[in-house]
């Protein structure tokens, strides 16, 4: 027996409850994708786009990577960047971090990590630029909560000045993007006040 055949069952039981609850589900998931939803977020295990925000396959598109970076020169991101406001024509770009986030904290220190440390350097970058401001956090569960979430605004305005999304919003597109961060010790979302849906809204906030 395979070491991963309880995965396999597993599988089989997720998709028999589902079709018992849902007759017709997969064959009319099968026919199309058409998702809201663009969420780009971290990789870590403990963070499932789907399960914490309660929806069901085919209603979000998901991009995740290390602490949820998205720059420029990445080309697989702004791929699926593209391919949702383009393809899929999606409403929402939302870019989720989350406390706790392992990413984060090993740009706070000095530790080396590897081949990371070049995809780390994203992170550093933002917190040297916001240095003061963290550093007069009262704790240092408090600045790395406080670097977790400049992370996220930092992204979420990488989102807004990628020229897919800049060219979406010239070309008069209903899209919005929006930072959240994710509390894995209680499982909740908060937003962190970071909604652009157009030109006007981005220059505003950037500014």
């Amino acid at each position: 027996m395979s070491e991963l055949e309880h995965l396999l069952a597993s599988n089989k039981r997720w998709a028999k409850a589902l079709v018992s609850d849902k007759p017709g589900f997969f064959t009319d998931l099968s026919q199309q994708q058409a998702p809201e939803y663009l969420w780009i977020g971290c990789s870590d295990s403990r963070v499932p786009a789907n399960q914490i925000t309660g929806l069901a396959p085919g209603e979000v598109f998901v991009h995740r990577n290390i602490a949820n970076v998205v720059v420029h020169s990445d080309l697989n991101c702004l791929s699926v960047v593209q391919y949702a406001v383009e393809v899929l024509k999606v409403k929402h770009i939302i870019v989720c971090g989350h406390y706790g986030c392992g990413g984060v904290k090993a740009a706070m220190g000095k530790k080396k990590h590897g081949l990371i440390d070049n995809w780390l350097l994203h992170i550093r970058d933002i917190h040297r630029f916001y240095r003061s401001e963290i550093d007069s956090c009262s704790s240092e569960e408090a600045r790395f909560e406080r670097l977790c979430e400049k992370n996220v605004i930092e992204q979420a305005f990488n989102v807004c000045s990628s020229t897919v999304v800049q060219s979406a919003w010239a070309k008069g597109s209903e899209l919005s993007v929006h930072g959240w961060i994710y509390a894995i010790k209680d499982g909740l979302i908060h937003d962190l006040d970071v909604s652009m849906s157009g030109l006007e809204d981005f220059e505003k906030i950037s500014r």
